[in-house]
């Protein structure tokens, strides 16, 4: 059965340098995502999502303006990142490596994440839930987002490595007991 991304306890974020010397860190507000858990064997599981470029907040909202345009995300023509998993493999009994197919900017490319498991628990609502944490680097260029600025000493306003850092709680979709009984 597919768990379903618990809203209120989830995030999607990301982070990258700014001026060579500080990091801007964001998150989108606006995703929906399904996890298909194979609890018998972790890596024959399968996730999917899918992300609201302009949902995009950093905190400002003229550089969130920004990353909504041409030079970055191109959300009018854009509108929403995609990630399709392809493969899991086990690192430890709790962390994988995910494989999975990202599309941002309608440019498609092979990413590699890591994910730590944080197991399944009833919730006090009496569902099954479950966590990870998954993290990554990509590097935006690879999407179509090439926008900087040479800074006067040196370097680029904006760095080209992307962290990822996706905290995600899900929640269980059971049958309803009337189809379980049925069956």
């Amino acid at each position: 059965m597919p768990w379903t991304i618990d809203k209120a306890h989830t995030r999607i974020g990301f982070s990258v340098k700014h001026m060579m010397v500080s990091t801007v860190h964001g998150e989108f507000k606006s995703y929906s995502g399904t996890i298909e858990l194979d609890a018998q064997d972790l890596t024959r599981s399968r996730v999917s999502g899918e992300i609201e470029v302009a949902s995009i907040d950093t905190g400002n909202s003229d550089r969130d303006n920004h990353l909504r345009a041409n030079d970055f995300f191109d959300a009018p023509n854009h509108p929403t990142i995609s990630f399709r998993s392809t493969r899991l493999e086990r690192l430890s009994s709790d962390t994988f490596k995910v494989f999975g197919d990202l599309t941002i900017r309608g440019v498609t490319r092979e990413v590699e994440l890591e994910a730590e498991y944080a197991g399944q628990h009833k919730n006090p609502w009496g569902k099954t839930s479950t966590g990870f944490t998954v993290t990554g680097t990509i590097n935006r260029k690879d999407f179509g987002m090439d926008f900087n600025m040479p800074l006067e000493t040196g370097g680029l306003l904006v760095g080209e490595k992307v962290k990822i850092q996706l905290d995600i709680e899900a929640v269980l979709e059971e049958a309803p007991v009337a189809a379980a009984a049925a069956n």
